[in-house]
């Protein structure tokens, strides 16, 4: 999902047909506090989300916009591509050394910006993937993780008891539950997930 935050309609508007030109879904949010409403309730795309940002908002800037996600580690999950009429060299140096996904001024080429917007999306997909996974290898008791990294190894079921000295139906189990909490069905599907 592209997020566009402006506040005014007519770029909301416009940028708004550009993404759908593209097939991207996107919502617009006339106010930086609109938007920042919608991350505080974690609503994010699976397919991934990319934010267009206006510098200069009446509300809140959108530097501190940008501040306020970076603060709660978002940026990752929500790349911020900066739109600005006022073309501020030191202030797009700036923000891209601390994270933003790019910058671009007014007016811009508009298959270069939503190039770069597809570019977030999929780095967004990405970010989320990892995310839920590392969220999955949290579940993991210490006992699971020891017999996760020996399976990963490449470790048959006796070698791991034999190792962590217990039985192999003990590893038989916490094997069975590491599939289950990380969602795979076999020690292959889930070497791939976590390479």
């Amino acid at each position: 999902m592209l997020h566009i935050v402006d506040d005014e309609a007519v770029v909301r508007d416009s940028l708004s047909w550009l993404a759908s030109s593209r097939a991207i879904a996107a919502t617009a949010y006339a106010s930086a506090a609109e938007f920042l409403a919608w991350t505080e309730r974690g609503e994010f795309d699976a397919q991934g989300d990319c934010v267009l940002l206006d510098v200069r908002m009446p509300d809140i800037s959108g530097v501190a916009v940008f501040d306020q996600l970076a603060a709660r580690g978002l940026t990752q999950r929500l790349p911020v591509i900066f739109l600005t009429g006022h073309g501020d060299v030191p202030m797009a140096v700036d923000t891209l050394k601390r994270g933003a996904f790019d910058f671009f001024e007014k007016p811009f080429n508009d298959n270069q910006l939503m190039d770069r917007v597809q570019e977030g999306l999929a780095n967004s997909r990405q970010a989320s993937a990892s995310a839920a996974i590392h969220a999955r290898l949290a579940t993991l008791s210490l006992r699971e993780r020891e017999v996760l990294d020996l399976i990963l190894a490449g470790k048959m079921n006796k070698v791991v008891a034999d190792q962590l000295g217990i039985s192999m139906r003990t590893v038989e189990v916490h094997r069975a539950h590491i599939f289950d909490k990380m969602q795979v069905k076999t020690a292959v599907e889930l070497a791939g997930l976590l390479k």
